[in-house]
């Protein structure tokens, strides 16, 4: 965090630094995690908390005592997303996926390092997706970040992890670049990507990206429980969600060079539905 201390308005700067740590976080996280994640002082990250909260764009659980962040983060954001042409051309081809999975659908984009969601489609009478329009998805442990992370050049990559990071956020999560090159290759070979509960346990995603011009500029991801995606699904969801990621970018006029052939299925972390 040296470059905090350089700014001219550190506070600012570590008070934001705290939203995008918990805005990447789907279970929210402590005090104590914050801090070390940051490297920042404990009592100048409690200050800080408590203003955010104070504010409206934070909330502490008072069980569990983790911080997350607020709707009103995700009003914010969809003022900011409002206008993105991306998002509206996709929405049908987004609803018809969702329609045929009976799973949520995210299409995030990259910026700055991470991808932002910036669409989120749900089928009716399904839980509720801990996520939101303008929630940022790290490149390590996401569907949707290493659909895109894959197709990065490797010195751009490798800044990115360098700035961010691994955030650890169980023991599922991929926390050294040994073992992320290893799974960004395998997502290069079966042209899909999968968050094996690397984020949140019981919940698996697949990731397809979107090109433009041969370069990954964001992705799509099915989302779902671990009932919903295991080996006996994953055929099926992957190939109609590669089908899709490749329908928005000729509608965009976005060049997909991916084919649709699927591999065999993986296995998965302690999955009792695989076949």
């Amino acid at each position: 965090m040296e470059h905090l201390e350089k700014s001219s308005a550190p506070a600012l700067e570590r008070g934001l630094a705290i939203l995008e740590a918990l805005a990447r976080s789907r279970g929210g996280l402590s005090l104590s995690q914050i801090t070390r994640y940051l490297s920042l002082p404990k009592s100048s990250v409690f200050c800080l908390l408590k203003t955010l909260e104070q504010c409206g764009y934070i909330f502490r659980n008072p069980e569990s005592g983790k911080y997350t962040v607020s709707l009103r983060i995700s009003s914010l954001a969809n003022l900011a997303l409002g206008g993105t042409n991306l998002r509206d051309q996709a929405r049908p081809f987004l609803r018809r996926l969702c329609e045929e999975t009976k799973l949520t659908v995210h299409m995030a984009i990259l910026e700055n390092g991470s991808c932002v969601l910036i669409e989120k489609i749900t089928p009716t009478g399904n839980p509720s997706i801990a996520s939101w329009i303008g929630k940022r998805l790290s490149l390590h442990c996401t569907a949707v970040g290493k659909a895109v992370a894959a197709y990065l050049p490797e010195d751009q990559l490798a800044s990115i992890l360098q700035e961010h990071g691994f955030l650890r956020h169980n023991e599922n999560t991929i926390c050294s670049l040994k073992k992320l090159k290893q799974d960004l290759e395998l997502v290069r070979k079966r042209q899909y990507s999968l968050d094996d509960q690397e984020e949140e346990i019981s919940v698996r995603c697949i990731g397809a990206p979107l090109f433009e011009n041969q370069t990954a500029i964001g992705a799509l991801s099915l989302v779902g429980s671990v009932n919903e995606i295991h080996s006996g699904t994953l055929e099926t969801l992957s190939r109609n969600l590669i089908r899709t990621a490749s329908k928005i970018s000729e509608s965009i006029h976005l060049p997909n060079p991916q084919a649709t052939t699927i591999p065999a299925p993986l296995r998965f972390h302690q999955d009792s539905n695989a076949a």
